[in-house]
């Protein structure tokens, strides 16, 4: 927006949400008074009252964007209309039956099987979260596992798989923004090649799945109070959510039609179709096609149903009852799309990367730029953002300290895992909203009962870089 100062006033918008988000557990009344805080932002530094309208300076742009058109087509329509149809033929609960029979034998396999997922689902934070949560939720539901600690799970094994198994869009995006900012990275195939070599130094994203992995076999020897106290509630008392949680998505599901026989059919073929849409093309013509998958994953299931002997109603009340059921979500999701225009116009990110400036020691670069990358990415939520605000000033930056490749890699590392810790455990990220909405957990326990846990991940991986670049000299 011209004529915005990026000074300290931009911080209000997101501390104001994240601080009532926590104090009042009512993200939509949260998010709401972000996008109103950054209106009074935009009167003091001098705008007229039309001009700091929250409604024309702020949510008409957000939500007349692509952006949030894809959030309608994709999560509530799409997604929402397939859980829906899930829920009239019973499809997704005969999978959990089934593979409750095989894989899940208790609460630490069926995590065990969600941690797997995760992993498999790989194709990014949005679309990973929706994916394993949708899939898992009914075999973890049967063993007593929190909604806590599945929305960890899927959370944890979103973005941060992406970062280092990258057979997705982020090497493609993060190469774009680096090429010819040092000269290892002159031409986009070595940025791609070294966002590759860098994965040994994404330490966060690395302790992050670890971690989660220990986490769902038992293995992790802290877990946190609030986790612990989820995890005791449900095993003991088989209350998957806290007395107070307002989940995003309602937890109780619709009985199947009456006469009507479920088949992995009904799971496998729009999960089929979903997966080789969105990942076929990107290997074989470099061509992201998520959009379209996830829209021909819903009719592909509302065509498995009917060609199974569902009735026409019957599928088209499935899908809209599950739009329906979603339409909170995609509110939220909404307003954080605006916070999100809010943040970029009053150039929060801008700000936060000047305040750090660089006089800073070479052995200092990788801790800073990964607590800064946390920030912005906690504050705006979003790590896409946040790697095009840090990467072009992170890396030449790095290389006037140190050109040696080892110290390129550890800083380039910092960044990529800083800002999926922030996206992650942001409040108002989609990410975050998204695996709570679609493993039924209340959104402020998600975050609650996360943290702590990404913390210590971080704090891990910081220690890490900070001992290799003190090494490297």
């Amino acid at each position: 927006m011209d004529g915005v100062d990026p000074g300290p006033l931009s911080l209000l918008p997101a501390a104001v949400t994240i601080v009532l988000a926590f104090a009042t557990r009512q993200v939509v009344v949260a998010l709401f008074a972000g996008v109103v805080t950054g209106s009074v932002v935009l009167l003091v530094q001098g705008a007229s009252l039309a001009e700091a309208n929250p409604i024309d300076a702020f949510l008409l742009p957000a939500m007349g964007s692509s952006n949030y058109a894809r959030i309608l087509l994709i999560y509530l329509w799409s997604l929402g209309g397939l859980i829906g149809i899930w829920e009239k033929t019973g499809g997704a609960r005969h999978f959990a039956e089934v593979v409750g029979q095989r894989m899940a034998q208790g609460p630490r396999s069926s995590l065990a099987f969600a941690w797997l997922m995760g992993v498999l689902f790989h194709q990014g934070g949005t679309v990973s979260t929706v994916l394993a949560g949708t899939t898992v939720k009914p075999v973890t539901d049967r063993h007593r596992v929190s909604h806590e600690e599945l929305s960890y799970v899927v959370d944890s094994t979103a973005s941060p798989v992406a970062t280092i198994v990258p057979f997705n869009a982020w090497p493609p995006y993060v190469a774009g923004l680096v090429v010819g900012t040092i000269p290892l990275l002159t031409t986009e195939e070595e940025a791609l090649l070294f966002f590759w070599s860098s994965i040994p130094y994404n330490f966060y994203a690395l302790i992050a799945v670890s971690m989660t992995l220990l986490f769902a076999m038992g293995r992790l020897p802290w877990v946190g109070g609030g986790m612990a106290a989820a995890i005791a509630r449900a095993r003991q008392t088989g209350a998957l959510d806290d007395e107070a949680a307002q989940p995003l998505v309602p937890s109780e599901a619709a009985e199947p039609h009456d006469g009507y026989r479920p088949s992995l059919l009904d799971f496998w073929v729009p999960i089929g179709v979903l997966l080789g849409v969105a990942i076929v093309p990107y290997w074989l013509f470099d061509a992201y096609r998520v959009n379209e998958a996830f829209l021909l994953c819903a009719l592909s299931a509302m065509a498995t149903a009917g060609l199974r002997g569902l009735p026409l109603r019957d599928v088209l009340d499935g899908f809209i009852t599950g739009c329906r059921n979603v339409t909170i979500g995609a509110i939220v999701l909404g307003l954080a799309v605006t916070l999100g225009q809010v943040s970029r116009d009053l150039q929060t990110a801008v700000f936060v990367v000047q305040a750090i400036g660089d006089a800073v020691p070479a052995i200092a670069l990788p801790a800073l730029l990964a607590l800064l990358c946390m920030g912005i990415a906690f504050s705006t939520g979003t790590s896409w953002g946040t790697y095009a605000v840090v990467f072009p000033i992170a890396l030449p930056l790095a290389w006037a300290l140190n050109p040696d490749p080892t110290y390129i890699h550890v800083c380039f590392g910092a960044v990529l895992g800083g800002a999926v810790f922030g996206d992650q455990c942001s409040p108002i990220s989609d990410t975050t909203i998204l695996s709570s909405m679609f493993t039924g957990c209340d959104l402020m326990d998600h975050v609650r009962t996360q943290m702590p846990l990404a913390i210590l991940a971080a704090s891990i991986g910081i220690a890490i870089s900070t001992a290799i670049v003190a090494g490297v000299g």
